[in-house]
């Protein structure tokens, strides 16, 4: 059967608008001519010598792994998960421990790019989409949240763009037996400066990152940052998303990307 490969990732880029300033991604560039000197003079031999005087392209990246498209860990969210499954819970997983198996599966999108700017998504949100498009969820499936900040990456505003998942809707899906889900935004929750209006306004630090912290009741992963979700098909696709193998981290980066029959 044919089928067509989309990229939902993004791409590391110094100088883009893809994070809080202070959060930013550095990548330096050197080029075959700058690295020549060194590697002749390793050998004891000439630039000259080396062909049309060039040796090895090579970038240095000082990143988060947080930066670009990235999985979470459970850890990230909190030190210990499962909560709601087991008493007393248990230590939360690392990025180098989340199954490879939730990160391979059949996926679908839920449209929520007509939600305002910081925008709580609640579960009723998410069956009435899920109605509209006809899909039930099946355990291990991946949900990815097509949101307004996939248009707005790489712009200023692009941190503080899009609805965010709230913790009771991202807990119905957790139940449905989903342990992996994404999103185009910068967060999985609401963007950080909305949550920080409603807190002035009376709001209590529940509601700070409470997604997330969903995690601490049923442990998942969570894609942030991803890319073109608004050209896949509601359903009928598949997902694929193994991150960087990272000793005990909270995240790591992945090239995922999105399987769709032809």
């Amino acid at each position: 059967m044919a089928r067509r490969l989309i990229d939902i990732s993004v791409a590391l880029q110094t100088g883009i608008a893809s994070d809080p300033p202070h959060a930013l991604p550095k990548i330096e560039y050197r080029d075959h001519h700058m690295t020549a000197p060194a590697i002749a003079s390793y050998f004891g031999v000439g630039v000259d010598q080396l062909p049309q005087g060039e040796y090895a392209a090579v970038e240095t990246c000082t990143l988060s792994t947080h930066n670009g498209t990235h999985l979470d860990a459970p850890y990230h969210y909190f030190s210990s998960m499962n909560h709601a499954l087991t008493p007393g819970g248990e230590p939360s997983m690392r990025i180098d421990e989340v199954p490879l198996e939730w990160c391979f599966q059949p996926a679908v999108k839920l449209d929520f790019r007509a939600f305002d700017d910081g925008y709580v998504v609640t579960p009723g949100d998410v069956e009435t989409e899920l109605k509209r498009i006809g899909h039930r969820l099946k355990p291990l499936e991946i949900v990815v949240v097509n949101t307004r900040a996939g248009s707005r990456y790489g712009e200023d505003d692009y941190v503080d763009a899009g609805c965010g998942m709230g913790k009771a809707a991202t807990l119905w899906m957790l139940e449905q037996g989903v342990r992996l889900v994404g999103t185009d935004a910068w967060s999985w929750d609401a963007p950080f400066s909305h949550t920080k209006r409603k807190i002035a306004a009376g709001g209590d630090a529940s509601l700070i990152w409470e997604g997330h912290r969903a995690g601490r009741e049923i442990g998942y992963s969570h894609l942030e940052k991803l890319h073109n979700l608004e050209i896949l098909p509601p359903d009928g696709f598949q997902v694929v998303c193994f991150p960087v193998k990272i000793q005990r981290a909270s995240a790591g980066w992945t090239r995922a990307v999105a399987i769709v029959d032809a």
